[in-house]
């Protein structure tokens, strides 16, 4: 049996997945830096909304 393309082909997969996982850290990193604000701010009202409903 010839496994040769086994270890030609080996290379070539873990390069595709680097890539696919510099992408997706590419875009956690985008969402994060367009909606890393708007999402802080939506925590922020809504640990003081839920204070002050502690306090009643």
């Amino acid at each position: 049996m010839d496994f040769d393309w086994v270890k030609r082909n080996k290379g070539q997969g873990m390069v595709e997945y680097i890539l696919i996982v510099a992408v997706v850290v590419g875009i956690v990193f985008v969402a994060y830096k367009t909606l890393g604000k708007k999402v802080k701010s939506q925590f922020e009202k809504a640990s003081k909304t839920i204070q002050s409903a502690d306090k009643v």
